[in-house]
């Protein structure tokens, strides 16, 4: 994996500009350029779509009488939570489900119950219809903000701080990301460029959804027409 320096040298030499030597020199404008047209390229595809690259475990440990637990306490890097993947961990993996503003309102103030536990996301924060009971582990699939991560430490990040920074997705996408970008950044035509980048960019995103994980131990899980988990078999 290259640094986004590098990149953004290797864009340099294709569309025929000086190379930057230093992303953070802001009293060099062709650096400062590359900068931020490198920024909004991450941060465009961090924003695409459910990436696997980006894609993390959570844990809700549940206090007694508490309803409303903020994001930001439970995970740094939190950017969506993902659609029907949050389970209470224990008593078999029991699933729960966030629900609409209508259905917020049936079951806050008409007490309506279907014995699942309910919640919405409001103001970066888990909020549960009624107080689970204490000490339960749920847990739950979200999508981090994490563009980049730090050559040294291995830290994921949310944005770039350094020259040595390796972009997480990949790089021939951002070269031609960041490719396009400079060129409508400096008023040049960037149709085939911006095309080709689409394709790429598509075919990379399909490929990454195709993955899927390999369960080599534990249960086989079922889900019945209610929603409720049934247990299949143990896996050897």
């Amino acid at each position: 994996m290259n640094s986004i320096l590098e990149i953004c040298q290797e864009v340099a030499d294709i569309c025929a500009t000086q190379r930057p030597t230093n992303l953070f020199n802001k009293s060099n404008q062709n650096d400062s350029i590359f900068l931020s047209v490198a920024k909004v390229e991450l941060d465009s595809l961090m924003r695409y779509g459910d990436w696997q690259d980006l894609t993390k475990e959570a844990v809700i440990y549940t206090v007694k009488n508490k309803t409303v637990y903020p994001i930001d306490n439970i995970v740094s890097d939190f950017y969506s939570i993902l659609n029907n993947t949050i389970y209470i961990k224990d008593e078999s993996d029991k699933v729960i489900g966030a629900i609409t503003p209508e259905d917020w309102m049936k079951d806050r103030y008409f007490q309506a119950d279907n014995g699942r536990i309910k919640f919405k996301i409001q103001n970066n924060c888990i909020k549960f219809v009624n107080a689970p009971e204490p000490n339960l582990h749920i847990v739950f699939m979200y999508r981090s903000n994490a563009v980049c991560t730090d050559a040294e430490t291995y830290e994921d990040k949310a944005t770039i701080t350094k020259n040595t920074d390796k972009p997480i997705f990949d790089n021939y996408v951002v070269k031609l990301g960041i490719t396009w970008r400079w060129l409508k950044r400096n008023g040049l035509d960037y149709t085939e460029e911006f095309n080709e980048y689409q394709k790429e960019l598509k075919k990379k995103f399909g490929t990454s959804l195709a993955t899927q994980d390999i369960n080599l131990g534990g249960r086989v899980f079922d889900i019945d027409e209610y929603g409720a988990i049934n247990v299949i078999k143990e896996c050897e």
